[in-house]
């Protein structure tokens, strides 16, 4: 069956009430699709909530603490990073809450080794992703921490399986070499694509014994499939707008050689006479899949998520999105079918 789920982002600052709906809407998936439900992140609680600040509290033996420029490595642990850690302790206590009784997957967002390490900085100079060493460093941290993480989660919903959702935007801009340095006047070194690949599977391997299945977001550019396909992910979740001809010979590639396809969708639209075009929002995934000769039944095995949030969402607008990512599962489910 198709599946429905969502990237992590939410708006409000309320995780057990985000929680909540998140569970619920996705717990009551309509016939023919698979509702995944998935561990909320509410980012408008401020740094110490965001994706970069969440996944510092996962490092094993490496303090961060906040800077000018954003999380950055540390002596010693400090008060933001204990702030932090009492936000992601929130969370998962709100999720026991939430879903107390849930069985089967879970989906658990967590940033990614290579964007973390582009996003995070040194304690005394520029970003993390421009050391090797820290690099890698930071990777098994991450990795040992993620494997504690989905530890706690298991104890706390002891019936649900976790599928990690490994967040990767900066994945392809890593590779190519086009970051700016601290300065802004030049890029940082380029981390080759087989040593990327190496540094992704760590995660993965590392998160594999406590998750069903590891997908790994690359966010809007399709150059992140082959690293993330070669670094043994399960899936592949991209977003479908500005995918090209090119971009979907290569998901044609790895959908064939069994990699599941996560699809975010593209923003609903709407109008005054025919109402929210669910239909396109079915279309951005199958008429490409169609064009490129996938078999309509592999539609079966693809998994939507709705638009990620910006920052100017309501809770009300981001469960209307998730509605309708649920429905466009269902033309979804039903082209397969046919």
């Amino acid at each position: 069956m198709t599946g429905v789920s969502g990237s992590g982002p939410w708006p409000g600052d309320d995780v057990l009430e985000a929680q909540t709906v998140v569970v619920g809407d996705l717990a009551d998936a309509p016939t023919g699709v698979t509702g995944l439900p998935f561990a909320v992140r509410l980012p408008q609680r401020g740094p110490w909530g965001g994706p970069t600040g969440t996944a510092a509290t996962l490092l094993v033996d490496m303090p961060t603490e906040l800077g000018p420029h954003g999380w950055k490595l540390a002596d010693r642990p400090g008060g933001d990073l204990a702030r932090a850690q009492a936000l992601r302790r929130e969370d998962l206590d709100a999720l026991a809450v939430a879903a107390h009784g849930l069985t089967g997957p879970l989906v658990v967002p967590v940033t990614g080794p290579l964007t973390l390490a582009a996003r995070l900085y040194l304690a005394r100079g520029d970003r993390v992703v421009s050391d090797r060493g820290a690099l890698e460093e930071l990777t098994w941290s991450l990795a040992a921490g993620i494997a504690e993480h989905l530890a706690d989660v298991r104890r706390l919903v002891p019936g649900v399986e976790p599928v990690v959702l490994l967040h990767e935007p900066l994945l392809a801009q890593v590779v190519a070499g086009v970051l700016p340095s601290f300065s802004g006047y030049s890029a940082l070194r380029a981390v080759p694509a087989p040593a990327a690949t190496e540094l992704l599977g760590v995660v993965v391997r590392g998160a594999r014994p406590g998750a069903g299945q590891v997908v790994v977001h690359g966010g809007a550019t399709w150059t992140a499939l082959r690293p993330a396909v070669a670094a043994g992910a399960d899936g592949v979740a991209l977003a479908l707008p500005g995918l090209d001809e090119r971009a979907w010979e290569h998901i044609a590639e790895a959908v064939e050689q069994g990699t599941a396809l996560w699809a975010e969708l593209p923003p609903l639209t709407s109008s005054q006479c025919a109402g929210p075009d669910l239909r396109a929002q079915a279309d951005a995934l199958t008429v490409p899949w169609r064009r490129v000769g996938l078999p309509a039944e592999g539609l079966a095995r693809a998994t939507l998520l709705p638009p990620a949030p910006d920052a100017s969402a309501t809770p009300d607008q981001a469960r209307a999105a998730l509605a309708a990512a649920v429905r466009a599962a269902e033309l979804v489910a039903e082209r397969a079918e046919g």
